[in-house]
């Protein structure tokens, strides 16, 4: 019978490759839980920064805590400027366009062209450039434009023949008051 021998503590098998191995592993796994806290952190930012645009946008000026956000006078004067613009854009959109054009539209432009239409509607005026075949459409013009519901104070601003063209025609200008009616101003 052959001897037996038992090894109740066998000898470490532990090699380089082994080691690096290991070390790659923590190395790893460190690099990964860096790059995790560092991302938290930023998502933890831009959450505070989305609070706190929701938070002005719907004039919400208080924190969770009972506290006030404080602007500072830029951000104060950029806030004011961003909300004066929203309300002439509002201002603007509110204002009948639609009846403004139809207007226009229907009138009878046999002997006018229009050229331009520039609204002010913060003014609550509209300028008129067109082009007329003479001196009494021009005027006929203007006085259709007055009598209209939805224009007031129609004044000639300037007018010009044209004589370098052969039908000589008549280019103006026109400011009129544009009336709201009913609209919300």
């Amino acid at each position: 019978m052959r001897a037996l021998t038992l090894d109740f503590q066998p000898r470490r098998r532990s090699t380089p490759l082994g080691w690096s191995l290991l070390a790659g592993g923590v190395v790893l796994a460190l690099t990964c839980i860096v790059i995790q806290q560092h991302l938290s952190g930023e998502v933890e930012l831009q959450q505070g920064h989305l609070q706190t645009t929701q938070r002005v946008l719907s004039g919400d000026t208080s924190t969770g805590s009972g506290t006030k956000v404080s602007l500072t006078p830029a951000e104060t004067r950029e806030q004011a400027q961003n909300l004066a613009e929203m309300r002439k854009v509002s201002q603007q959109l509110r204002r009948p366009w639609e009846r403004l054009f139809a207007t226009l539209e229907a009138m009878p432009r046999d002997n006018i062209a229009l050229l331009t239409l520039t609204p002010d509607a913060r003014k609550g005026q509209v300028r008129i450039s067109a082009e007329a075949r003479d001196l009494e459409a021009m005027l006929d013009f203007h006085r259709r434009l007055e009598a209209t519901d939805e224009l007031s104070d129609v004044s000639l601003l300037s007018h010009e023949i044209v004589a370098n063209v052969p039908e000589q025609p008549v280019r103006f200008n026109l400011s009129a008051t544009w009336e709201i009616g009913d609209a919300n101003p």
